[in-house]
């Protein structure tokens, strides 16, 4: 695979007025142009439906965490969206005989590819190298002083590019540092009141808005559990254990690095298309409702996003950014003026957003159709965190936040 890898390859000039506006450059709240992902996955009591934990059988673990560099390059004669970089890190911890399979496997593929060897543990393609490790107790266990279950041993592999030849440890100990903050527990719901519409929101103004994928599938954009799938961090769909959500945690059914291994070009397809229906979305009726809405002074403050597609940014609005992983909760500008939070398409409270708004008494409203389609089917998906006292709209974003914009009157 050679580097740089075309996305888009032709882009407009309003394309490129829009990366150059909103992606490009050190001045906004994130790095724009860098796409970064984290998944750990282990065996424990609490998450023993996904993970299959018993007693028996514990200690399982699987780590992913990529860091992507895009960028526009001039090269040919009209402008293209790029990966300029790319760094993929997995890790497996599981028992000593599945790791050794694992590592002939790896060397099969290796072979298959047509990698070349380098460096003892290292193979370059193009302008990829990967590097393989395996470790009897894990670096990152040592440093964390975390105990190796009975005849487990780990193995690593990394993928780079030359701008991640050599990952800075900051990086290297991400995914590492998430893991220590500890497994997610979920919330459990109380008994929201469930609404038509948000007619209750209008004794609660100004408010300020929290929103998660839901504006974005109805752009376009692909939702979570895509990326589930391209790094395999759940059961594949064809698997009857897809129902539960069951997760990716042995090697041997570990497939994201054997495609990379095999045809890293055709998997780069797959690894790049988040990115790229961000970057070609535009912001909906539901953001054009939202900067009405902020412009008229029912809604203040910035959008506090949990998205990357920077849709609300493109629409008008300011934003702030808190899917962090530097930052278990990061901080949020909750004004004193704002009387009700309204969340929009977030299922979980996973940066305690909505828990802190509740704590200086603010009212909580959701829009949530507590469901979504996956592979063709309506899957029920309740909102954890709803409580008494919280309101729930059963309803997608726009014809939600349109009806909102008619109760009080406001066009667009």
């Amino acid at each position: 695979m050679y580097l740089p890898y075309p996305v888009i390859e032709q882009l407009s000039e309003s394309q490129v007025a829009t990366w150059n506006r909103h992606f490009a450059g050190d001045g906004h709240e994130r790095p724009r142009s860098v796409e970064e992902g984290i998944w750990r996955r282990t065996q424990d009591p609490a998450n023993v439906e996904q993970s299959g934990w018993t007693e028996d059988a514990a200690g399982r673990r699987r780590v992913v965490h990529y860091r992507y560099d895009y960028a526009l390059d001039y090269t040919f004669p009209v402008p293209r969206l790029v990966l300029s970089e790319l760094y993929l890190y997995v890790s497996h911890t599981a028992p000593a005989e599945e790791i050794r399979a694992y590592a002939q496997s790896l060397r099969i593929w290796l072979d298959n590819g047509r990698w070349k060897p380098q460096q003892p543990g290292t193979w370059q393609r193009g302008d990829l190298s990967v590097t393989v490790a395996e470790f009897d107790v894990h670096p990152q266990d040592e440093r964390a002083d975390r105990a190796t279950p009975e005849r487990f041993r780990s193995l690593d592999v990394r993928f780079s590019s030359e701008g991640y030849s050599s990952p800075p440890r900051t990086l290297r100990n991400l995914p590492w540092d998430v893991l220590a903050g500890g497994i997610r527990i979920k919330e459990q719901r109380g008994n929201p009141t469930i609404s038509n519409d948000l007619t209750g929101i209008l004794d609660f103004l100004p408010f300020q808005v929290e929103v998660g994928c839901g504006t974005s599938i109805e752009a376009g954009i692909p939702p979570l559990h895509y990326l589930h799938e391209v790094y395999r961090v759940t059961a594949r769909k064809d698997n009857t254990l897809t129902q539960s959500h069951a997760f990716t945690l042995s090697p041997q059914a570990d497939t994201l690095v054997q495609e990379l291994l095999l045809n890293a070009p055709a998997k780069a397809e797959d690894l790049t298309r988040m990115f790229a229906q961000c970057f070609i979305a535009e912001p909906t009726q539901a953001h054009t409702a939202l900067k009405a809405l902020h412009d008229a002074g029912h809604m203040v403050g910035p959008v506090i996003t949990h998205n990357f597609d920077v849709l609300s940014a493109r629409a008008g609005l300011p934003e702030v950014f808190v899917r962090r992983y530097d930052q278990k909760i990061p901080p949020v500008p909750l004004l004193d003026e704002a009387r009700s939070l309204l969340v929009i398409g977030l299922h979980a409270d996973r940066r305690a957003v909505q828990a802190r708004a509740r704590a200086q008494g603010t009212r909580i409203f959701y829009v949530d159709p507590e469901g979504l389609m996956e592979n063709g089917i309506f899957k029920e998906y309740p909102i954890e965190g709803a409580r008494e006292g919280d309101t729930v709209v059963r309803a997608a974003a726009i014809p939600a936040l349109d009806r909102l914009r008619e109760l009080l009157g406001v066009t667009v």
